[in-house]
């Protein structure tokens, strides 16, 4: 993750450093990895996904997550799958805090 993190721009980078440790804080048992070309962390199976495009930070944590959260992701761009973080807002670190807690617990479950 170091790698991929480390081939954006200073602020970008800032923001994914960010997602991370706030991913981190969220579930401290998971284990980071690449999958699907993204950062990635894994606790019982994929638990959430980010990566970084031209315009926005993409997060990826599974389309329950994104339905239990349907209210408060209504103000981005978002899919099935993912959420958009456009580059000119601050990122919602305790709503991203939420949803991979939320993952947790599922992925605990399993």
């Amino acid at each position: 993750i170091d790698d991929y993190i480390s081939r954006f721009s200073p602020e970008i980078q800032e923001r994914l450093q960010g997602l991370r440790q706030t991913i981190h804080a969220a579930a401290p048992a998971a284990t980071e990895k690449i999958a699907y070309g993204m950062p990635t962390f894994f606790l019982k199976g994929n638990l959430v996904h980010f990566a970084a495009f031209k315009q926005h930070i993409g997060f990826y944590p599974a389309p329950t997550s994104l339905e239990a959260f349907q209210q408060e992701i209504s103000a981005y761009k978002h899919s099935k799958g993912a959420v958009q973080f456009p580059h000119n807002q601050p990122i919602p670190y305790d709503l991203v805090r939420r949803m991979t807690e939320y993952r947790v617990a599922e992925n605990l479950k399993k």
